[in-house]
């Protein structure tokens, strides 16, 4: 029977609802999304057993075509369901062989959850989650791809909203991820990459744009990178829950040891969608002066904040011709001293096509403000030397402590950028030699002004560290840029 998106979802969430008092929310994906993960293979081929028999009798169930995973003999679902002791050692080693017999596609898909702590996981337990995973059956038939990646979704802004601090590792919100997809307009058998995938939804933004619009989507070709082991493995799964089975995603440190190489240089792609982690400071800034790719473009960034490096190893890694990317960063990035020649070289290269600073409260459990840098390696005529800043810190919807884009917001920001439109308080293309008078910043309240604050003889500015406007007489820096500006004088 077809199983509603609303079924789904509480189906989903109440497998968490059995876990609360045993396992902190922060860990609740590292049993959640295994299990789930198993029960649709297990269900799939069920259905895919059932299929085959219909044709060809039951010989059809041993070609290797009926099968799009192989489940090995003693451990299926149902195998481990029917376990009366150590349930957590079951699911470990049905984890483990299952691996191995799809080692080319699922080698440690499943993650190092601890099964077999029995403090943790006591056997109840484990079986009350197996009898309620149970209750659904998971097949094609039941649950089609789309639905069931919309209901993997949920699942994960769920546990972002409930694990507090850790959200922003594997989860980007996805009303700002559609607004950056929506610029950067994937087309057919472009490689899109994301240098710092968490779950993918970046990349599975893009196929689900292709298929939106009506173009092919199942030969996009999709990179990703993650230096989080659990967090790279959930991308991976919500990559064949959506049914995208053609993509790289590889575990490892993209600053450290980017992952794909071509004759000794790094791979370039027509699209890259980021959201590198904010202003890490335990990063090899020593290997970066000297790197062998070549990712020091525009210089070397202080060590107590990498963002440069990944908008370095981001540019390096387009295409000349087509590339373009989007990346979703820190305010700070835009007018921090310490990084200021960096951004002078960056903007000298005329890479830069739209920055967009958005609202605050974005992100899960924090109140901090981004913007989307976009970047764009050929710039069309009408582009060159010039930069549109967009200020769209007032399009946002909020309830309770959620914020995000409604599609009127995303339409409007969009329109701003493909039409290169200058509106007051709102938008404007800035020539490079306006931004080479304000010492290169990009702070967007040097060139885009609300209309009450009056234009350039209003006797405002902006603080030149945080962007809050202060009366020009008084001071270059509010009381809360003086006191960042000295702990960043501290971190270098």
């Amino acid at each position: 029977m077809r199983i509603s998106l609303e079924e789904l979802e509480s189906y989903l969430w109440q497998s968490a609802v059995l876990l609360r008092t045993h396992v902190d929310a922060g860990s609740y994906k590292q049993y959640i999304f295994p299990l789930l993960f198993f029960k649709r293979m297990c269900d799939v081929w069920d259905e895919e057993n059932e299929s085959a028999v219909a044709i060809y009798g039951e010989e059809g169930k041993t070609f290797s075509e009926t099968h799009k995973f192989r489940i090995p003999d003693g451990h299926h679902w149902n195998d481990v369901r029917n376990v009366a002791s150590d349930v957590g050692r079951a699911i470990s080693d049905s984890f483990r062989e299952i691996e191995k017999a799809n080692d080319d596609k699922l080698r440690g898909i499943f993650g190092g959850g601890t099964w077999t702590n029995k403090n943790r996981l006591p056997d109840r337990l484990l079986k009350d989650l197996l009898e309620h995973f149970s209750t659904l059956t998971l097949s094609l038939a039941n649950c089609p791809e789309n639905e069931l990646g919309q209901g993997y979704e949920y699942l994960v802004r769920k546990f972002a909203d409930d694990s507090g601090h850790t959200a922003q590792e594997f989860y980007t919100n996805r009303t700002v991820v559609h607004l950056m997809t929506e610029i950067l307009d994937p087309q057919e058998q472009e490689s899109i990459y994301d240098p710092t995938c968490g779950s993918a939804g970046m990349l599975i933004s893009a196929v689900v744009y292709l298929r939106e619009h009506g173009r092919q989507w199942l030969n996009a070709r999709l990179y990703g990178q993650e230096v989080n082991t659990l967090t790279s493995a959930i991308g991976r799964m919500n990559m064949f829950l959506h049914g995208i089975d053609d993509f790289h995603i590889v575990n490892d440190d993209t600053l450290a040891r980017p992952a794909f190489i071509e004759d000794g240089s790094l791979q370039r792609f027509d699209i890259v969608l980021a959201n590198p982690p904010y202003s890490i400071n335990q990063w090899n800034r020593k290997a970066f002066e000297t790197d062998k790719y070549g990712r020091n473009i525009f210089g070397v960034p202080p060590q107590g904040r990498a963002d440069y490096a990944f908008i370095q190893h981001i540019i390096a890694s387009l295409k000349p011709d087509t590339g373009r990317c989007a990346i979703l960063l820190p305010h700070g990035v835009l007018f921090r001293a310490e990084e200021s020649s960096i951004r002078e070289n960056l903007v000298l290269s005329d890479k830069i096509e739209y920055i967009i600073g958005l609202a605050p409260n974005l992100f899960y459990n924090s109140p901090m403000e981004s913007c989307v840098m976009i970047c764009r390696m050929k710039k069309p005529p009408e582009h060159v030397r010039r930069i549109l800043f967009v200020n769209a810190v007032n399009e946002v919807s909020r309830r309770n402590a959620q914020s995000w884009l409604d599609d009127s917001h995303i339409q409007r920001i969009f329109g701003a950028c493909a039409g290169y439109v200058n509106e007051e308080g709102f938008s404007r293309a800035v020539s490079l030699d306006e931004i080479a008078g304000n010492n290169y910043s990009l702070n967007i309240a040097l060139y885009v002004r609300e209309p009450s604050e009056g234009g350039n003889d209003s006797g405002f500015s902006a603080c030149e560290y945080c962007g809050e406007w202060l009366i020009a007489s008084e001071s270059l820096r509010c009381d809360y840029g003086r006191m960042n500006a000295i702990l960043d004088g501290m971190r270098v």
